[in-house]
């Protein structure tokens, strides 16, 4: 099979597999593309059986790809389950599948898979972002922009989830907004415009792409300097220092083991762990309050009429931690 004239690169999460077949379907045998697919899945899931699904709907051989595999034209590769999709461009272009570390708490991740392949195919890199929840994809976009690529992002009107849309079309100029139905002719025709003057691929995006392949960490503090700067931060996955990146307008930060995160992500997870806490605190303050009780009825004392005193207070902080957490608008202020 022939090189690739272009990477489409897709990445999609909830509502993704419905989606994807009618995706596919559009895509004709003689595409001189290859399509690379990210869709956020367990990892213990059936990749095989997602394969055989895609590959229902469409002329295109659709495949797990194997690490090192070459990139064919005509061809559709899903990440498999709990592994990262990157393409790698060398003598001849070829596959990476990788147990790297996760960005946005995701493996396969959308934005490692957009980064590579802008990082390989620069402005000959289509990156589109389906139906989804949260934001993965969004950071990927503006890889490729970065790149002198293409962004493209389904209708969120369309969509069975808007999230992912959303939020690209919230933080990077995207080139086209379409509804899935039309994806295909889109696709035909952008392949099929002659490319202009390529930018070159920015020197971040490069040790990024690094990163991701786990040719190398964050490095030296003076090689993780380059990247972006120390923050007061805390990496969720691992516990260690983040770094904010100096380089695209989307806010994001790395740790020195390599995982990512835009801003929008780790402010979600700010909100899961202080939840998580709260409801941590609201247990012991049940405990203490009922210790606190059993003490208070202990007879006519001084000292049971102490812990009564105690006890009503503990029971006014547990009414207003319990009316704070069940209050939805409260938890997410």
């Amino acid at each position: 099979m022939p090189a690739p004239s272009h990477l489409i690169v897709v990445g999609t999460s909830a509502g993704g597999m419905p989606a994807l077949v009618q995706f596919v379907a559009q895509l004709p045998a003689t595409l001189p593309a290859a399509v690379l697919v990210v869709q956020h899945f367990a990892p213990d899931s059936d990749g095989q059986h997602l394969v055989d699904r895609l590959a229902g709907h469409t002329a295109l051989p659709c495949r797990l790809p194997a690490d090192g595999e070459l990139i064919e034209a005509g061809t559709l590769y899903l990440a498999p389950p709990d592994r990262h999709l990157l393409a790698k461009d060398g003598s001849v272009a070829h596959l990476l599948v990788t147990k790297g570390p996760r960005e946005n708490h995701y493996r396969p991740s959308v934005d490692a898979l957009f980064r590579s392949a802008a990082v390989a195919f620069g402005a000959r890199t289509v990156g589109v972002v389906l139906t989804g929840m949260l934001h993965d994809g969004t950071a990927g976009l503006e890889f490729i922009k970065r790149c002198g690529g293409i962004a493209i992002v389904q209708d969120p009107a369309d969509a069975e989830f808007p999230g992912m849309p959303q939020s690209a079309l919230q933080n990077v100029a995207i080139d086209y907004v379409a509804p899935l139905a039309q994806m295909g002719r889109l696709l035909d025709e952008i392949i099929g415009t002659p490319l202009g003057r390529a930018p070159e691929i920015p020197a971040d995006l490069k040790q990024e792409a690094a990163i991701a392949e786990r040719v190398v960490s964050l490095g030296t503090i003076e090689e993780a300097n380059r990247l972006g700067h120390l923050v007061p931060l805390t990496c969720p996955d691992c516990g260690g220092n983040l770094w904010e990146l100096n380089e695209g307008k989307v806010l994001r930060f790395r740790c020195h083991t390599g995982h990512a995160f835009t801003a929008d992500a780790l402010l979600l997870n700010s909100q899961q762990t202080l939840e998580e806490t709260l409801w941590v605190a609201l247990r012991m303050m049940e405990e203490r309050k009922n210790l606190l009780g059993s003490m208070a009825a202990r007879g006519e004392t001084p000292y049971s009429a102490q812990q009564t005193e105690r006890l009503e207070e503990v029971t006014r902080h547990v009414n207003r931690l319990r009316e704070f957490l069940l209050n939805g608008s409260s938890s997410e202020n």
